[in-house]
């Protein structure tokens, strides 16, 4: 096993869905196995992630690659993993050959992965060698964007175009952020008497997922859960018997970005302006290869701040000029810190208070956390490193001269709630407060809520009908526009006409604009799939959310912004404005009146076209590919939206496609983990044409759960 030190007993079962069930001696053996079933299962997953994290994809998958190439080398992401896994080895000497045993199995695996992956051939991709700080990489270049920190700069673009007192106008879980949904119900309101815990992650869905579901049992523990391909142990979401937890996104704010003045000096080395005035700033360069085209040259410069991640490329000059661009301070870099110590700890943890006690070191991204354990133990917590600073880092970019702007040197503290009788997690703005300054809207939180209130006798089963939910709260301010829409065709529209000019809420509408809006005021606001009125609700939205993005008002911000392309998904005013269509309905630049007629306008439009599909016709998978499949008339239908627990982003006016769902879901029962539940989008196995490559995915759709098999007489052992 590449030189670490263990014997290999490794046993490798299957269950009916295919997910890899791992036995072995001791915690390093099963490491060295998951690493080795996760590159056979996932080789071209793994390499993908691998390549994504130096900053290599545009070598064998083109130039659309190098923008998230220069990204990754310019943030610094493989230097950063190598600074935290040598402080690994230093100060937790038994996590780092943990972490190392994950890696040697990697590399046993990969190649008989490669075999079965077609996608190798294809690019001529050949596998590389994982090197033991490689997982931490993966992990930064997994959530560097997490937090969001492009959203400062939109704030940027929104003060200096449209004015300061917009600047937060957009607040909202909005477009490239990440959320998820999770609850936890108390012994004393289930009908076992034992918690239940249940959620979903909601990600951009990829294919293959970006979770998968694995036992991992030794003599020290046994632990099913949803692990992270290319991460040891099951950082997230996992069951050990005794004691089950889960995670969601605190919408925590713990990334800065620092505009920097630079300057060139003579030897061509640069310098930046900080506190004490001129310093000296590292910088070298890096050569970018890509499949069909030349070598691209990327300057990597890093000032007492952090990596300078935009405004390189105007950086020529003999040190008599300087010039602009902004850096990013986050916290692995600044402390050498990842966390990674937390990984085994969960897997050995037996209450909630081992639970609670290994999450004092984690570090990124920020998460809140539930977790229940046999013995009645209950925790609602949120972990992770926050840095303590200015109010104003977190809102937009901060000037790296200015030291009120630094950091301190101990971390926030960190909030913390007891459970009375059930407890939400779902990105909402509440336990982690604090520590953010944008939260996903309370529509989803307080539909969880209202569930959970209304049964004191819960059930694994009834539990996943939870997940499954689709009322529409954020519909309710459009609907209440399209109420005051036409409201005066029955007869008394003149004086309305007349007092509005024809263009205001009692103007008349056209009968087929009527009949649009008599139809969404009877809809009962479920975003089913086989709905025609939930089809209908879309295409109202979206030539709202068009006629808004295109009000003059708006006119300052649809000038592309000037940053890199990696970033663009934060910083377009269209997705912005359909985010954002609750607030921009009833506050912002665009008048009252004006809404009203956009909403009018609207209704006409779509009552004048052919009457919209069902929502499931349109609102349809679009999982990321690293090589896209040709055949997208395979991707299905879905069901919910954005703010519905049943979650499916799509960026209404623009597209109903959706590419932000649950890329897992899960119902960790405590009184007998055999009735527990878990679903990925698509199946254990990333190799077309295998078995349990999609198998999953019907179950997916239907809101269903695979059945958590961990009796060893029901599962079956591979051979070989």
């Amino acid at each position: 096993m590449d030189g670490i030190g263990v014997s290999v007993s490794i046993e490798v079962y299957r269950d009916a869905w295919g997910v890899p069930h791992l036995r072995a001696a001791d915690p390093d053996e099963l490491a060295f196995a998951q690493g080795r079933v996760t590159a056979r299962d996932r080789a071209w997953q793994l390499e993908v992630e691998r390549h994504r994290a130096r900053g290599t994809t545009a070598a064998f998958l083109g130039a659309a690659e190098l923008g998230w190439d220069t990204f990754a080398r310019r943030s610094r992401l493989a230097d950063t993993a190598r600074r935290c896994f040598e402080r690994l080895e230093r100060d937790d000497a038994p996590t780092a050959a943990w972490v190392r045993a994950y890696v040697a199995g990697v590399n046993d695996g990969l190649a008989e992965g490669a075999r079965r992956a077609p996608e190798f051939d294809e690019t001529g991709l050949t596998p590389g060698r994982w090197e033991p700080w490689t997982p931490l990489a993966v992990w930064l270049s997994t959530h560097i964007l997490f937090a969001g920190f492009p959203t400062k700069l939109w704030r940027e673009e929104v003060a200096g175009r449209l004015g300061e007192e917009w600047t937060e106008l957009f607040a909202t879980d909005g477009p490239g952020t990440a959320g998820s949904n999770g609850w936890m119900v108390a012994g004393e309101r289930t009908a076992s008497g034992a918690a239940l815990i249940a959620g979903d992650p909601h990600r951009f869905i990829e294919a293959p997922g970006v979770y998968q579901q694995i036992r991992l049992a030794c003599d020290a523990y046994d632990v099913v859960g949803i692990a992270v391909p290319g991460i040891p142990g099951l950082a997230h979401f996992g069951h050990a018997g005794p004691v089950a937890w889960a995670i969601t996104n605190a919408m925590a704010d713990y990334q800065d970005l620092y505009r920097e003045r630079l300057r060139r000096l003579p030897d061509g080395g640069v310098e930046a302006y900080g506190p004490e005035g001129w310093r000296p700033a590292a910088a070298h360069t890096e050569t970018i290869e890509v499949a069909g085209g030349e070598p691209v040259v990327v300057e990597v410069v890093e000032t007492e701040r952090g990596p300078v991640i935009i405004g390189l490329d105007d950086g020529a000059g003999d040190g008599s000029s300087a010039w602009e661009a902004v850096s990013l301070r986050y916290p692995p870099r600044v402390t050498g810190e990842l966390g990674f110590g937390v990984l085994p700890a969960l897997l050995r943890a037996r209450t909630v208070a081992d639970v609670d006690a290994a999450l004092d070191g984690w570090v990124e991204p920020v998460n809140v956390v539930l977790a229940a354990d046999t013995r009645g133990g209950l925790l609602h917590r949120v972990a992770g490193h926050v840095p303590v600073r200015a109010r104003a880092n977190s809102l937009r970019i901060v000037p790296a001269w200015d030291p009120a702007h630094s950091w301190e040197a101990a971390p926030a503290p960190l909030p913390r709630a007891e459970v009375r009788g059930h407890a939400v997690m779902a990105n909402a703005r509440g336990l982690a407060a604090p520590l953010g300054v944008e939260f996903a809207p309370p529509h989803r939180a307080a539909r969880i809520d209202a569930l959970l209130g209304a049964s004191a006798d819960w059930t694994p089963e009834t539990t996943t009908a939870v997940h499954r939910d689709t009322d529409n709260a954020s519909a309710a301010r459009l609907l209440a526009a399209v109420a005051r829409a036409g409201g005066a065709e029955a007869g008394d529209a003149g004086a309305d006409d007349a007092a509005t000019g024809g263009t205001g809420a009692g103007a008349r509408l056209s009968p087929a604009a009527a009949a649009v809006r008599d139809r969404l005021l009877a809809w009962d606001r479920r975003m089913d799939a086989e709905s025609t009125d939930a089809g209908l609700y879309a295409a109202v939205r979206g030539a709202v959310v068009r006629r808004l993005a295109a009000h003059e008002a708006f006119a300052a911000l649809r000038e592309p912004a000037p940053y890199p392309e990696v970033f663009r998904p934060w910083l377009a005013l269209g997705p912005r404005v359909a985010y954002a269509l609750e607030t921009l309905l009833v506050a912002g630049p665009v008048p009252a009146g004006d809404v009203d007629r956009i909403v009018r306008e609207a209704l006409d439009e779509v009552g004048a076209g052919e009457p919209p599909a069902a929502w499931g016709v349109t609102h349809r998978l679009a999982p990321w590919q690293a090589l896209p499949d040709p055949d997208d008339a395979q991707w299905p239908g879905l069901g919910g939206d954005h703010d519905c627990v049943l979650s499916s982003s799509s960026v209404p006016g623009w597209t109903d496609r959706s590419a932000r769902a649950s890329a897992a879901r899960y119902v960790w029962d405590l009184a007998d983990r055999e009735r527990s539940g878990w679903i990925v989008p698509f199946g254990a196995s990333g190799v077309p044409g295998d078995p349990h490559h999609r198998d999953q995915l019907p179950l997916w759709l239907r809101g269903d759960l695979a059945p958590v098999t961990t009796d060893w007489q029901y599962l079956t052992k591979e051979q070989g």
